[in-house]
């Protein structure tokens, strides 16, 4: 069952992603054309004048994900 916009949360911009994960809004795509950032359509999508979203929940679950494989400080 496909999930609805309003189940997803927000549509992101790259530099509203970048910020999450303290990065330059460049690498946000290029981790995307690199496919890190998930699958066109389930993760991120084009605008239809080419820009592009991240869903909110893909977004933080990558987060959640980062979090988990970061080892704790001693």
């Amino acid at each position: 069952m496909e999930q609805t916009t309003q189940d997803r949360g927000l549509a992101l911009k790259p530099h509203e992603v970048a910020a999450l994960f303290r990065v330059d809004p460049k690498t946000v795509g290029r981790w995307t054309k690199a496919g890190k950032m998930g699958e066109k359509k389930v993760d991120w999508f084009r605008t239809p004048g080419g820009h592009l979203r991240f869903w909110e929940d893909s977004v933080r679950r990558r987060l959640e994900g980062e979090a988990e494989s970061v080892p704790a400080a001693a």
